[in-house]
């Protein structure tokens, strides 16, 4: 699994902002899918919610496969 820590320097960050910050999708559209497919977990929930506020500690998994960690 390849994972990587994403540094914010505000106090949360939405979903589908992170998603697009890392690079794991190209458009906002593309982050809606894949969050409403079910295919992101946040703390190890399947998360639906692409408004979700992440922060500096939270997790999130795309496919089992990109890890993605709040700090």
């Amino acid at each position: 699994m390849e994972r990587e820590a994403i540094k914010i320097h505000t106090e949360f960050i939405k979903l589908q902002d992170l998603l697009k910050f890392a690079g794991a999708v190209e458009t906002g559209g593309d982050a809606k899918l894949i969050i409403l497919e079910g295919r992101v977990q946040v703390n190890g929930q399947v998360c639906t919610m692409r408004g979700k506020k992440l922060r500096p500690g939270d997790v999130a998994v795309l496919d089992g496969e990109l890890e993605l960690t709040v700090t």
